[in-house]
């Protein structure tokens, strides 16, 4: 991100620097990849008041090249992305003793109303029942915020255009692409390119040479969302680029750290603060 504030990228270098002398705090449960977990689903009455990422279980119906479904970065994205929110900024962030608390919820379940902020991955997989369809329309008009990311191409674009639109009818709620003008793109840092994050496995595979996973049909990444009568944005989605891989893989490489991951963290906190502000 030209302009951005060079102290963020000096104060990531130094927290990882220092991970290696503290791994035996974090259980060595982040900064880099480990096998996934079972889901940790959301428990009526536990969220508090902090902030904790919780992430959106769905039934997968087709498969994408190098996505998962629903758990597609999980937990390891979820869980680096707190530690990070939680060193960056002032923001109350959800801890259990050292580790923090992120959760799955299903579209379902009425834990989902603890949580104002809401994340899915690999949407352009998704197959929603009428039952989360109306779950997931009921938290968004009540105020819920969702960011999708993670789907590449005009094949999972059209997919999830369907599912959404399933949701929030097209008619009464378009999708519209945001411009970098948006208050979204500056509540922390100025944004003011969209970047476009490759899995590190597509990335390592072109030998760094390439972040468009699908060839010339996602060689464009988009920033799209869709707004409520009042123009509420009640869904963010970052289409052709991974952007939770950027907190993923962050310590795996310290080129792809450098190419993706400070970026890819200045977007996510300027998601997250302005999601849980308005």
């Amino acid at each position: 991100m030209p302009r951005r504030p060079l102290w963020i990228a000096a104060t990531l270098l130094l927290i990882i620097a220092a991970a290696s002398f503290v791994d035996a705090q974090y259980g060595r449960r982040g900064y880099g990849w480990r096998r996934r977990n079972a889901p940790r689903f959301a428990s009526p009455g536990e969220s508090g008041r902090a902030f904790a990422f919780s992430r959106a279980m769905y039934q997968s119906v087709r498969r994408e090249w190098l996505g998962t479904g629903w758990d597609t970065d999980y937990p390891d994205s979820d869980y680096n992305f707190m530690i990070r929110l939680s060193e960056l900024t002032h923001t109350p962030v959800s801890f259990d003793g050292d580790q923090p608390n992120h959760v799955v919820v299903q579209l379902t379940d009425e834990a989902i109303y603890e949580y104002p902020f809401l994340f899915m991955s690999d949407v352009g997989t998704a197959l929603f029942s009428p039952e989360e369809a109306d779950g997931l329309r009921r938290y968004l008009e009540l105020g819920g915020f969702l960011w999708v990311d993670d789907f590449w191409g005009p094949t999972a674009w059209a997919h999830w255009e369907e599912q959404i639109g399933r949701v929030l009818p097209s008619s009464q709620y378009p999708i519209r692409d945001l411009p970098l003008s948006h208050p979204l793109f500056t509540s922390l840092y100025k944004v003011e390119k969209i970047p476009q994050v490759p899995s590190i496995q597509f990335w390592r595979r072109s030998g760094g040479s390439s972040t468009s996973e699908r060839g010339d049909d996602s060689g464009d990444p988009h920033f799209r969302g869709i707004s409520d009568a009042d123009g509420r944005l009640m869904v963010f989605m970052s289409h052709n680029t991974d952007i939770a891989d950027g907190w993923e893989r962050e310590g795996e490489s310290a080129e792809f750290f450098h190419r993706f991951s400070i970026d890819s963290y200045a977007v996510g906190i300027n998601v997250v603060l302005y999601a849980m502000s308005h």
